[in-house]
């Protein structure tokens, strides 16, 4: 895209018309107006036939930026004669005359016509570029943000996606066990599942919501899985009033519930205590899941919801973001994810 003849330019070469009046006058023959008026009219005269025909003639600067090397001495010559024409209407004492009697005053004021129609091209074009180059890469940088926000986020639903029917099927599987057992308590338990998965699914199809929705869910799912359970299981949730509309993804905390039931609290006896926190020393977030269960084996192995827990912090809070499991020194486990805001 050509750039277009602005009267700012205009302004501004007015501006460098004076200065060179000014030098002309401390060194050559001639009042100050009379070089002014010659000059801003040289100058003026120059700048509209480069700058007009630039715009004109060089619809595509990228590909078409030869023509400069014509369209800049043509138009400082051509400028010349009639930025001198337009001064000798001002002044009609002064003719071309002066070609004859000083000759070469008259080739330096042409000389220095070319210079000044050239430096000034030059110039005005190099910082248009650089401002054209600026606007480029601003706005390739636009792109690549809004490309690793679109990545982001469709790694955020893939990752979800994948989640979701993982607590399904164990809360399925759990669901076919106690048919077996206690049918009026299944019963139950499909009634807390359907009416939990009627508020999960919906909620679940947002990148994030506050804190508060996803503890209202873990409290869903743990009365859930209270009814197979019963009093073996006793749970308690710790939402501080600041942190409770902190954004954060669908389903975050599910896993590490998922894990501290199935592998912590379900193969004891008497089941235990599951403990869900949230809260903030200075910048950090810290949730915690904690459970009384029977602890970490000598060797874990990551399983699938830790690693999707893990990959899904660093996926919206960034690779600072970490999910560390510790086991406790007399039983029970403590995952504890720990991210900071991003503003």
């Amino acid at each position: 895209m050509p750039h277009q003849p602005t009267p700012q330019r205009a302004l501004q070469i007015a501006a460098f018309n004076t200065v060179i009046a000014a030098g002309i006058s401390s060194f050559m023959a001639g009042g100050f107006w009379i070089n002014l008026v010659y000059s801003q009219c040289i100058g003026l005269s120059i700048w509209a036939l480069i700058d007009f025909g630039q715009y004109w003639l060089v619809p595509d600067p990228a590909r078409q930026w030869r023509r400069l090397f014509a369209i800049a001495p043509i138009g400082a010559m051509l400028g010349y004669v009639l930025g001198t024409l337009l001064a000798q209407l001002i002044f009609p004492q002064h003719n071309f005359g002066h070609w004859q009697d000083q000759p070469h005053t008259a080739l330096g004021f042409l000389v220095l016509s070319l210079l000044a129609g050239g430096i000034s091209t030059y110039y005005f074009m190099s910082r248009e570029q650089l401002a054209k180059a600026r606007t480029e890469m601003a706005s390739t940088q636009r792109e690549a943000e809004a490309a690793q926000r679109q990545a982001a986020q469709a790694q955020l639903a893939l990752l979800q996606s994948q989640l979701e029917p993982h607590m399904l099927f164990n809360t399925l599987a759990n669901l076919r066990v106690l048919i077996t057992q206690d049918g009026a308590r299944a019963q139950a338990m499909l009634d807390h599942l359907v009416a939990y998965l009627r508020a999960t699914l919906a909620a679940s199809r947002t990148p994030q919501h506050p804190l508060e929705i996803e503890f209202e869910r873990l409290r869903d799912y743990l009365e859930l899985i209270k009814v197979r359970m019963g009093p073996r299981l006793h749970y308690t949730l710790d939402l501080p009033e600041k942190l409770a509309s902190l954004q954060v993804p669908p389903l975050l905390l599910q896993a590490l519930v998922e894990n501290a039931i199935k592998h912590g609290l379900e193969p004891q006896v008497d089941g235990g205590a599951i403990h869900i926190s949230a809260r903030q020393h200075s910048t950090p977030v810290v949730l915690e899941v904690a459970d009384t269960g029977v602890g970490l084996s000598a060797n874990p192995t990551p399983g699938f919801g830790l690693a999707q827990v893990r990959e899904r912090l660093q996926t919206h809070y960034g690779p600072q973001a970490t999910l560390e499991v510790i086991a406790g020194s007399a039983g029970g486990t403590r995952a504890i994810a720990t991210f900071c805001i991003n503003h």
